[in-house]
């Protein structure tokens, strides 16, 4: 899910653990939700691919972010700061560029 309001890029740590991440050895960071709840979460650098682009960017990992959000968010930090997004919400279409 693309997030333009999340500060960074969170994935649920089962993301993490199959790709072999050992999550709460990760920098801790927290998360504030819609009803502002603060969640701890554990913050990797990882590689993220986007067609022929790789960039090496912070990711929170959080247990149980797939029941809400299909296993993650791109957010400013790691995504919105690192391509170029521009919706076109009448066609549904979504065009991601590199910077």
């Amino acid at each position: 899910m693309i997030d333009s309001g999340a500060d960074l890029c969170i994935f649920d740590a089962e993301i993490g653990e199959i790709l072999g991440i050992d999550i709460e050895s990760g920098r801790p960071g927290e998360v504030s939700g819609v009803a502002g709840q603060i969640t701890e979460i554990f913050i990797h650098a990882v590689t993220i691919k986007v067609g022929k682009h790789s960039r090496l960017v912070d990711v929170g990992f959080l247990p149980g972010v797939a029941e809400s959000y299909n296993y993650g968010v791109v957010g400013q930090y790691g995504f919105f700061d690192q391509f170029v997004v521009t919706f076109d919400y009448d066609e549904k279409e979504i065009e991601i560029e590199t910077r």
